[in-house]
């Protein structure tokens, strides 16, 4: 959960970043959004949150 949330405000902030510096316009982060909430529900998401969690663990040095 930490590690989600923590993706989640991570990637809000890289969003708003490019959105805001880089001239992403606001149907690019809509649709950016609307495949992000769809990947979430398809059979991919668990191998995706795994990969992620392995990615994490490590970066900081912490092993299973």
């Amino acid at each position: 959960m930490i590690l989600s949330l923590s993706a989640i405000v991570l990637l809000g902030g890289a969003i708003f970043a490019l959105w805001r510096y880089g001239r992403l316009a606001t149907s690019h982060a809509v649709v950016c959004t609307l495949f992000g909430f769809f990947l979430a529900s398809s059979a991919v998401a668990p191998y995706i949150s795994a990969t992620v969690r392995a990615g994490a663990r490590l970066l900081s040095g912490i092993h299973p």
